[in-house]
């Protein structure tokens, strides 16, 4: 399980991403649940790790998206699946971010930016379900 952080402006036109260093894509933030039960925590925890954001507030405790993806094998790990929950969480964009160790980049992005950046049908569902 990973819980995962769709992270918006409060205009809900810009949405924070990361460009993921092991996969290579630019996604939405989140990671793996490790072992916490309630995902939300662990998805505003993943949110605070990887863009150092510190006033970020969910939208909802309600569950935004799930979405279910392959992830390649790489050196240790053998190809496996991520089952995906995904909250929608609000933040300044005016509030620096910082680049973690797990990514090439953090950035806003528009709406339409999102899209081109990432084309996979979960990012565009996603960005359909923003649109205000």
């Amino acid at each position: 399980m990973t819980a995962s952080a769709w992270v918006v402006d409060p205009a809900r036109t810009r949405v924070l991403l990361t460009h993921h260093r092991k996969l290579d894509l630019w996604v939405q933030l989140g990671g793996h649940a490790d072992g916490e039960a309630d995902l939300l925590a662990a998805a505003l925890r993943e949110v605070r790790e990887e863009s150092g954001l510190t006033r970020v507030r969910a939208v909802s405790a309600e569950i935004f998206d799930v979405d279910r993806h392959r992830i390649p094998a790489r050196k240790t790990e053998p190809e496996h699946w991520h089952f995906d929950v995904r909250f929608l969480i609000e933040a300044d964009p005016a509030e620096p971010v910082i680049v973690s160790d797990e990514s090439h980049d953090v950035a806003w992005v528009t709406l339409a930016e999102a899209t081109r950046l990432n084309p996979e049908e979960s990012i565009g569902r996603m960005v359909r379900k923003t649109r205000p």
